[in-house]
């Protein structure tokens, strides 16, 4: 543990089921701030005329300690969407950003974030208004415990799994690190005792899986009446997986009198229409085209027989031109098609949700140290997985969703540099790729 972030790596909290809908007697939803059409049209989502073009973060009026910590990651120029968001961001506005994987959405909110923090009172502990009463019962014995004063959390940054949480955190401590900012990231399979610690201690910035905060709303350790700023990160992913009644029920317990900032490389019309609800009058920021993969990458198909597709892949992976990201379907598809290859000499690892975080750890951790020179995984790592230099991504499987096809080829071509995505496509699956290629708007060759 340092002095200003929790250590991620001990911090953790149970899995999560898929939930598909409220659970009867759940809290109330929250109301929402303006009326939106129960319709299957695509809202009315405009761009607004912003200027993305990148200029020195020297030149943004930073917090020297923050400026200290931007020199430390090496930014020197903003990237367009940091150019068009920050500004908004620091003038308070509810935004909706979206712009392609890769593009430095991360720094987009968590630099205005700190930068706010820093110049309205760096740390809940010195804040005229950092503390509140709290009365409460303790849920094993059923006794309760009185009064006591809690340190109240300013910022709430939602994510749909454990990777991009912990990705988030990092790149909030490594700005954040000469500064006296605090942060957490709160997220499922591993133990909630450090978690509970760090919440009940008072963090500035929680960043959280919706599953674990909510099992620790549930038995009371922390407390969101203090948030002002709420971040939501890939939140057609949270919905994808089932986080969005979660999602909902937090925002209940946080002030409706706050500034909401949500990103996503897609924006599918189901993500408009409930963005719309939880934030006002936001002004929606894009960068590149609207749910399109960069256009870095090139994008190629192979013709391979269902039954053949192990023998091609094994063959392509012989002779890699560099890291290699594998997509499977399911988690036993990707466990299956590990332990294939690794029976083939490839050095490879699995990723997936039923892996348990240490397990994951050292599968992130030896991708992305060239330990393994294959990752194999499910869509989780379509999300929050920031690995520089991964060369291809190859899809087992045509992908059910244009959303899933841009996430999935986002990790490589990062950065503005060049990427490859291969996908595999049985003669069953020609009428998914043909979906495929006109929502996505990509020729695949």
């Amino acid at each position: 543990m340092n002095s200003n972030t929790t250590d991620h790596h001990h911090s953790g909290d149970g899995g999560r089921r898929r939930r598909r809908g409220p659970r009867r007697g759940g809290a109330r939803q929250p109301q929402p701030h303006k009326p939106v059409a129960a319709s299957t049209a695509a809202p009315a989502l405009e761009p607004i005329d912003c200027d993305a073009t990148p200029i020195a973060f020297t030149a943004l009026g930073l917090d020297s300690r923050l400026l200290e910590g931007v020199r430390d990651l090496g930014y020197v120029e903003t990237r367009p969407i940091q150019s068009a968001v920050i500004p908004l961001a620091l003038a308070g506005d509810d935004l909706i950003a979206c712009a392609e994987t890769g593009t430095g959405k991360t720094a987009a909110f968590v630099v205005p974030t700190l930068q706010k923090l820093l110049t309205t009172g760096t740390g809940l502990c010195t804040s005229t208004d950092s503390t509140s009463t709290y009365t409460g019962t303790d849920v094993r014995t059923g006794d309760g415990f009185g009064t006591e004063t809690r340190p109240r959390s300013r910022v709430l940054v939602l994510a749909p799994t454990r990777e991009l949480a912990v990705q988030i955190e990092d790149e909030i401590h490594g700005l954040a690190y000469h500064t006296s900012v605090t942060s957490a990231a709160i997220y499922g399979g591993v133990e909630m005792g450090p978690q509970e610690r760090a919440l009940k201690a008072g963090v500035d910035i929680i960043v959280a899986t919706p599953g674990r905060l909510m099992d620790h709303m549930r038995q009371q350790n922390t407390d969101l009446s203090g948030i002002e700023l709420l971040v939501l990160d890939e939140a057609d992913r949270m919905m994808d997986m089932g986080f969005w009644p979660d999602v909902r029920r937090i925002i209940e317990q946080i002030p409706s009198l706050r500034q909401t900032l949500l990103f996503s490389a897609t924006m599918p019309n189901d993500v408009v229409r409930d963005a719309l609800v939880i934030t006002r009058n936001a002004k929606y920021v894009q960068i590149g085209q609207r749910s399109k993969p960069p256009k870095s990458i090139t994008h190629q198909i192979e013709q391979v027989a269902s039954g053949q597709k192990l023998n091609w892949l094994i063959g392509h992976l012989r002779r890699p031109l560099g890291p290699v990201l594998v997509f499977s379907r399911t988690k036993i598809g990707a466990d299956r098609l590990a332990r294939q290859l690794a029976a083939a000499g490839v050095k490879c690892a699995a990723l997936h949700a039923d892996r348990s975080q240490d397990q994951r750890r050292v599968a992130v951790e030896g991708f992305r140290g060239g330990r393994f020179k294959v990752l194999v995984a499910t869509d989780i790592a379509a999300r929050g997985l920031d690995i520089d230099g991964i060369h291809t991504v190859i899809n087992y499987e045509v992908p059910d969703s244009p959303e899933t096809y841009v996430h999935r080829v986002g990790r490589t071509g990062r950065a503005d540099e060049v990427g490859h995505a291969i996908t595999l496509v049985a003669p069953e699956e020609r009428r998914a790729l043909a979906f495929l290629e006109k929502a996505v708007g990509v020729r695949l060759q």
